[in-house]
């Protein structure tokens, strides 16, 4: 690979280094810049003088976010490789992901602003009407790294605010081959990018110049970000952690719903944010459930994501196989039964075994807590209006969802269920 640089101001900027791990062998395969303050500084400054220009004209805007779009997709196969290496997602969904990215980016560049009239009457007229703020400092995370980029900048970008952006260290490649890209789409200093360790991400939240930051990850780190930003009263959007429930219904079809439960649990080896993290069924369902979930665990392709045929990549980083695996061996330890996988693959890199895990119940780790990864628990229960209760008490929210043969009925219980 060539010498990794950062972009600010529209300038390739290098660094010291820290090595990038490739997933799927457990071996540092790449180099990133890791930035210092001075560059962090810099990206700032470039940020806050473009601003100045790119913030007045819309048209420019719009305009360049199409280019972008167009960029992006004419590098397909590029990106979708580099997400693949230090992500570990199977190459065609690492594809899929590049594809959502420029979707996103056609979409901000025709989405409408709206001013909100909220009086016009005899008595006066009132109209709000949104302006953009300044810098917006971004922190994105490891397990989509490229589509969960452009939702932060792309619509900062539209609005007229310009990004300082931060990837995550475990996948900084794609999204700087991203900056690459556009440097000579968008104006200098009006999308940065710089990658590094900690305390990089700190050193974003507490710097002067931003008004605003946009961070995805925990809910330990969540509650950090928001603490710093709070200093200066910094404006601050956080997407955190969830422990997103499944609720089948005592009318629901095991054999029908299976697919889609799985797929809704382990797209992306269970490291999505909005993925099934936990299974509760009634208890005549159970085991049908558990066998169709199960069957499907054990023919699942489990393997590096640039080989051909391959359904689940590894789990991306080493800290999250570990407490994948923490957690599964928690359960097994305390009376839980493996009805598929439940064990680390031997073989290099941060493979897992797709693992069903039944005999669990409320109170084991791995229901109460977000795993993060290619292991579900199934759960029973007997009554509807207190497995209600059950998963709504928790400190979790994000998504629900519930499985009936009654779209009326599932929705009816779906609205009982806390998602934030």
């Amino acid at each position: 690979m060539t010498e990794p640089t950062m972009i600010s101001n529209g300038v390739a900027t290098t660094a010291a280094t820290f090595d990038v791990i490739d997933p799927a062998t457990g071996e540092v395969f790449a180099q990133a810049p890791d930035a210092d303050r001075r560059h962090l500084d810099a990206a700032m400054e470039a940020a806050a003088e473009a601003y100045r220009h790119w913030r007045l004209d819309e048209s420019e805007r719009r305009r360049s976010l199409l280019v972008a779009a167009e960029t992006i997709e004419a590098e397909t196969d590029r990106l979708a490789r580099l997400i693949t290496l230090e992500q570990g997602r199977p190459l065609r969904d690492a594809r899929a992901e590049v594809g959502w990215a420029v979707g996103w980016l056609r979409y901000y560049a025709g989405l409408e602003l709206r001013r909100e009239i909220v009086q016009d009457d005899e008595s006066g007229f009132a109209e709000v009407v949104r302006r953009p703020g300044g810098v917006v400092a971004a922190i994105a995370p490891w397990n989509l790294p490229l589509i969960l980029a452009v939702w932060k900048f792309a619509p900062a970008l539209l609005a007229g605010n310009t990004v300082v952006l931060k990837p995550s260290p475990f996948t900084p490649l794609a999204t700087l081959a991203l900056g690459e890209l556009l440097r000579d789409v968008f104006p200098p200093g009006v999308l940065n990018i710089v990658t590094g360790r900690d305390p990089l991400g700190a050193w974003m939240t507490e710097h002067p110049t931003p008004w605003k930051i946009s961070f995805t990850g925990s809910v330990a780190t969540g509650k950090k970000v928001a603490a710093a930003a709070a200093r200066d009263l910094k404006h601050v959007t956080l997407e955190l952690g969830g422990n997103d429930p499944a609720l089948v219904l005592d009318d629901a079809d095991p054999g029908r719903i299976a697919a889609d439960l799985f797929t809704g649990a382990f797209m992306n080896s269970g490291q999505n944010c909005m993925v099934i993290k936990r299974v509760y069924v009634p208890e005549r369902q159970h085991a049908a459930l558990v066998e169709a979930l199960a069957e499907r665990a054990n023919a699942a392709r489990v393997g590096s994501g640039l080989d051909d045929d391959v359904d689940l990549g590894p789990i991306s980083t080493r800290p999250q196989f570990d407490r994948v695996s923490e957690l599964v061996a928690d359960a097994l330890a305390h009376g839980a039964v493996a009805a598929a996988g439940g064990r680390a693959l031997d073989r290099p890199g941060y493979f897992f075994a797709p693992t069903i895990l039944t005999g669990v119940s409320d109170g084991t780790r791995i229901v109460d807590e977000e795993q993060f990864g290619p292991a579900l628990p199934v759960i029973t229960y007997r009554d509807l209006d207190e497995v209600v209760k059950r998963v709504n008490d928790g400190p979790y929210g994000l998504t629900a969802s519930v499985w009936s043969g009654d779209p009326a009925r599932a929705a009816a219980v779906a609205a009982t269920a806390r998602t934030a």
